[in-house]
């Protein structure tokens, strides 16, 4: 199983080194020791500790149940069009999410920077990296 040092795991959840050492020294967050006696957190524990602290989402202002769990409440901040398609950008908490739609959908949804929009994905393919993997 991976260890991450502590300026690893802040980077993960998004806090300072200095909030993951007060959560290492409280108790809040188990670590170990690596083969030189560094403070490391077990990628498992990293896992379930970032996905019980999550932020929660922006709740959706639509009220309407859909099938799609991948859904991102968010401010639009770009739009890019031209006679037929349109790009646009949206800031989601920590996320942008890019959409390429019909500008005429652009223009039907009024989409322009600041205003309120929701990112729906639902996708057939999810393509999953991972740092410096072998082919």
């Amino acid at each position: 199983m991976p260890q991450y040092r502590i300026r690893e795991a802040a980077e993960f959840l998004g806090v300072s080194d200095d909030t993951v050492r007060r959560w290492l020294e409280s108790g809040t967050l188990a670590s170990d020791r690596d083969d030189a006696g560094r403070k490391v957190v077990d990628g498992a524990v990293l896992a379930r500790f970032a996905q019980q602290h999550a932020a929660a989402p922006t709740p959706d202002p639509s009220g309407v149940s859909r099938s799609a769990r991948n859904r991102f409440v968010g401010l639009v901040t770009k739009v890019v069009m031209d006679g037929v398609m349109a790009q646009v950008e949206m800031q989601c908490g920590p996320h942008t999410v890019v959409s390429l739609m019909s500008s005429e959908a652009a223009r039907e949804l009024q989409l322009e920077p600041g205003v309120a929009a929701i990112a729906v994905v639902k996708a057939t393919t999810v393509i999953i990296e991972t740092p410096g993997g072998s082919s």
